[in-house]
C-alpha cells in the first residue's frame, strides 16, 4: 500500500471512529491533496474502505496555502444533529500547525504499526 493510501485509510478511520460516524450519514467527502501529491487518489482509498455510496470530490490546494508538505486533507459532509462544540477535528503527524485552535479535541493517534480500522 502506497503511503498515500496508507494515511488516507489513517486519516477516515480516526474521523470515523473519534466522532462515531456512520457513513449511511455523510453527505459527501471531498479531498485536498498539494501539488507534489497531484498524482495520488484518496477517494480510491475511501471506496476500498467503505464510502461506496458517498459522493467523493478530490481538489489541488492552491500554491502557498499549505505549510505542511505532503499534507492530505478531507472535509466530510456529514448530517448530524451533534452540536459543533462535540465534533472531534482530527490532525495527524504534524498537520495540527495548520489549525492548533481545533487540534486538542482529545484525538489520540494510534501506537506505532498500529491501525484502529
Amino acid at each position: 500500500m502506497s503511503a498515500v493510501a496508507e494515511a488516507t485509510r489513517e486519516l477516515l478511520a480516526a474521523l470515523i471512529e473519534s466522532n462515531d460516524i456512520d457513513l449511511e450519514d455523510l453527505a459527501a467527502a471531498i479531498f485536498t491533496l498539494p501539488e507534489e501529491l497531484a498524482g495520488a487518489n484518496p477517494a480510491l482509498v475511501a471506496r476500498s474502505v467503505g464510502f461506496q455510496e458517498v459522493p467523493l470530490l478530490m481538489v489541488r490546494e492552491h500554491l502557498g496555502t499549505v505549510d505542511v508538505p505532503r499534507v492530505i486533507r478531507v472535509l466530510l459532509l456529514w448530517n448530524t444533529v451533534r452540536p459543533r462544540s462535540e465534533i472531534r477535528h482530527v490532525y495527524l503527524h504534524g498537520a495540527a500547525v495548520l489549525r492548533p485552535d481545533l487540534a486538542g479535541h482529545s484525538y489520540q493517534e494510534p501506537e506505532e504499526g498500529g491501525t484502529r480500522w
